[in-house]
């Protein structure tokens, strides 16, 4: 009986051990990294969506002023629905192909919305426009959200990917979370990377 009761003692003691250890050792680490850089990824979501928002009223405002200007309209409107209609899957953060057509999607419609606000400069009436303002300030300060919302997923990734690449994190990640993958991180087109020509 004495036997037991030390034997369960001892037993229990090296449980309380062996649990500090591995907490102390980063075994939480993976599971912490994944749902911050999953968090990150929601607001990225999140602002895009806002973005996608925002457009109907745009394009109705400037279709009042701007008439003649229904090719960059409906440029707008197609590149809108081409990236809400995206069926986004579970896995496109382990998912290299999904991510990037997202990606390409997100870039499409970005770049159809400045076409549109460079068209508008040409009408002085719509720039004066209270609603249009207003929309248009809405607007940037959403695509400042989505640059802040992107760096913060890259960051939170970053912390992720790299424990999941260097030991120990590589060793935990084997042992407790397998089905653990790399998480894919927005990049710049080639377009961009380019720098611009300048001609006089």
């Amino acid at each position: 009986m004495i036997g037991t009761t030390i034997l369960r003692a001892r037993v229990l003691a090296l449980l309380a051990v062996a649990t500090l250890t591995l907490s102390a050792c980063g075994v939480n680490n993976v599971p912490r990294y994944d749902e911050s850089a999953k968090a990150a990824w929601s607001e990225v979501l999140n602002q895009y969506q806002r973005r996608a928002d925002l457009i109907p009223n745009l394009v109705e405002t400037v279709r009042g002023y701007a008439k003649q200007e229904q090719t960059t309209l409906t440029a707008v409107v197609e590149a809108r629905a081409k990236a809400t209609q995206m069926q986004i899957p579970a896995d496109i953060l382990t998912n290299p192909e999904a991510f990037k057509q997202f990606q390409a999607n997100q870039a499409n419609l970005g770049s159809a919305l400045a076409r549109l606000l460079v068209v508008t400069e040409q009408y002085p009436d719509l720039k004066s426009n209270q609603g249009f303002l207003s929309l248009q300030s809405q607007l940037e300060g959403t695509e400042n959200r989505i640059t802040v919302a992107r760096r913060d997923y890259i960051a939170a990734v970053q912390v992720y990917n790299t424990e999941l690449r260097t030991i120990p994190g590589r060793w935990i990640a084997g042992l407790f979370y397998p089905d653990a993958k790399v998480m894919e991180t927005f990049t710049i087109s080639a377009q961009a990377q380019e720098a611009p020509k300048v001609q006089f």
